[in-house]
């Protein structure tokens, strides 16, 4: 089976080699590595040039493996669905350690089984992508309430 690899941080500060290991497990785990794309960006911008790079390049039956749902999306909503969509659109499929991937049973499946199948791992994709904005969204905001605090006492240095 062929994949890519996103590996994705948010600012030139941090390091990608945290999230190298993974390209390691997936060619021990059989898989043909075809694309590693790197990018230091935020994850709740959807023009991160790699990742549309990575959208781009994708084959028919080949799969995506990020290190968690977040390094691929952190948008809003309806956004990270359009992302996943994109992807699915391919014919590719996201791979994402924490996330129960149900596509091998539910092309397996018929009828009832089949659709329930598919209807769960939608809400699972659902999930796991609000879950990583709403991470997000309160690191925001306790990064907000540190810059307020530090303000109020005098010690805050950064950009107003």
């Amino acid at each position: 089976m062929v994949a890519r690899v996103y590996l994705r941080v948010s600012t030139d500060a941090q390091d990608l080699e945290r999230q190298e290991a993974i390209t390691t497990a997936a060619k021990a785990a059989g898989y043909y590595v075809a694309g590693i794309y790197r990018e230091k960006a935020s994850g709740a911008r959807a023009d991160r040039p790699e990742l549309l790079r990575m959208i781009g390049d994708l084959q028919p039956g080949e799969v995506v493996i990020a290190e968690k749902i977040d390094r691929i999306s952190r948008l809003p909503l309806p956004e990270a669905e359009r992302l996943v969509a994109s992807i699915q659109a391919k014919g590719a499929r996201l791979a994402v350690p924490g996330v129960v991937d149900l596509s091998d049973l539910a092309a397996e499946a018929q009828g009832v089984a089949k659709i329930v199948l598919e209807a769960v791992q939608i809400m699972l994709f659902r999930l796991a992508l609000q879950m990583a904005r709403d991470d997000y969204e309160d690191r925001r905001e306790r990064q907000r309430q540190g810059i307020e605090l530090a303000r109020q006492a005098g010690r805050y240095k950064g950009r107003y």
